[in-house]
């Protein structure tokens, strides 16, 4: 059973920054880890993945601005997110995809970027 725990999202002014931890644990291989979001009357979309090699991957509205990092020994994925703006503002969700193909997702974590 793999679990994600998510932390480090919050309320913070446009132009400030905030940054996401995700643990995963488990007897797993990790290949993927990423990022999405879901903002309130939106689909959820890919922020920022991360193979196992540091091969990364950025939607364009956050490139520039928000930078993804992981630790293969300790399965943990991070997101830094810099001059956040207000259509920031969604739910943040910690993703694994392991070797066999199948998805985890962690809980959700609330960013709020005030104007």
């Amino acid at each position: 059973q793999v679990q994600l725990v998510e932390s480090g999202g919050g309320l913070v002014q446009a132009g400030g920054s905030l940054r996401l931890s995700c643990a995963a644990s488990g007897s797993i291989l990790i290949n993927l880890m990423g990022w999405y979001r879901r903002a309130p009357g939106k689909q959820r979309e890919l922020v920022a993945q991360i193979s196992s090699g540091g091969s990364t991957n950025y939607a364009d509205s956050v490139k520039g601005r928000f930078t993804i990092s992981r630790d293969n020994a300790k399965n943990t994925v991070n997101l830094q997110m810099n001059s956040l703006k207000p259509e920031d503002t969604a739910v943040y969700y910690c993703s694994v995809r392991i070797l066999n193909g199948a998805y985890y997702w962690g809980q959700g974590t609330q960013v709020t970027v005030s104007s």
